[in-house]
């Protein structure tokens, strides 16, 4: 598990190979921290990303989420001597394996926050997984993606329900079968990916740490009980019937925001010509 203390106004969660910040504007980086191994998790990895993910979730004062990697590799997925273990494994005790990991991908995806996926570089396997569930997801130009498994004897079914949500069921019968790797240009057509950003060494992202502040700084400008709102009407609306029962759910969430406490202040906001209460100065993560 990983151990939790405060240290001046941040809060740092770290079990090494996972970090926590969270700076003065409610912006939380969690931070894959393995390099020499590209990032690649385990179950130790996995609880302790749970973990941060459950707390972030629980914290009012955060309003976005990042989740970032340090190194040339976003994540090469799953760790081989994690691999290698399971390999000797029970089924009870792949399938408890697996439940972790469904679960640390469901804290994840349904996150209040907003979440960011800022992807360098390589993404493979269950990293795939991670930016599928993320809101935003912006990848330098040299990144590449690859649901590997398949190679190995295995299927991506854990994260499958949100690659599939990504990137649809058409293009996810092709990479399921293929392990076939493919990069940013690719995974943007594909839904994966939402901005590429151009870099020229994987070693200096200054434009795409760039294009995440930018990202940070738009969403910072918005009624952070609007976002949070509009991000959990997306998910309740998806894939449903037109019927009545879905009318009268999106009339009765506009009449409710419409008189809330910040509705009511960007209205007033909007026709005075001002700036609403709950922005805030720019931030920057670089």
């Amino acid at each position: 598990m990983a151990n939790i203390k405060n240290m001046t106004n941040d809060l740092i969660i770290n079990n090494n190979k996972v970090l926590l910040d969270v700076d003065r504007y409610g912006v939380a980086t969690v931070t894959l921290n393995n390099p020499d191994k590209h990032n690649a998790f385990d179950d130790g990895v996995i609880s302790a990303l749970t973990t941060v993910f459950m707390h972030i979730a629980e914290r009012d004062d955060i309003r976005i989420m990042v989740l970032a990697s340090t190194g040339k590799s976003f994540s090469a997925g799953a760790d081989l001597g994690w691999m290698k273990r399971m390999a000797s494994y029970s089924y009870d005790e792949n399938l408890a394996d697996a439940n972790a990991l469904a679960n640390m991908l469901k804290a994840l995806n349904f996150m209040p926050q907003t979440t960011i996926a800022k992807i360098q570089g390589a993404a493979f396997g269950g990293a795939v997984g991670l930016a599928s569930c993320c809101d935003i997801v912006i990848a330098s130009n040299k990144a590449s993606f690859c649901l590997s498994e398949v190679k190995l004897g295995l299927i991506p079914a854990t994260i499958s329900p949100y690659v599939v949500n990504a990137i649809g069921q058409k293009a996810s019968r092709r990479y399921f079968q293929t392990a076939e790797r493919f990069f940013a240009d690719k995974a943007m057509m594909l839904g994966l990916v939402d901005e590429v950003v151009e870099i020229t060494d994987l070693t200096v992202t200054t434009e795409l740490d760039s294009a995440v502040d930018n990202m940070i700084n738009t969403l910072l400008s918005n009624s952070p009980a609007a976002v949070k709102q509009a991000k959990q009407l997306a998910l309740d609306v998806a894939y449903q019937d037109i019927d009545n029962a879905l009318l009268n759910l999106t009339s009765e969430r506009i009449a409710s925001i419409r008189v809330s406490k910040e509705g009511q202040e960007g209205l007033s906001a909007f026709f005075e010509k001002r700036a609403p209460k709950w922005q805030q100065e720019p931030s920057s993560q670089g």
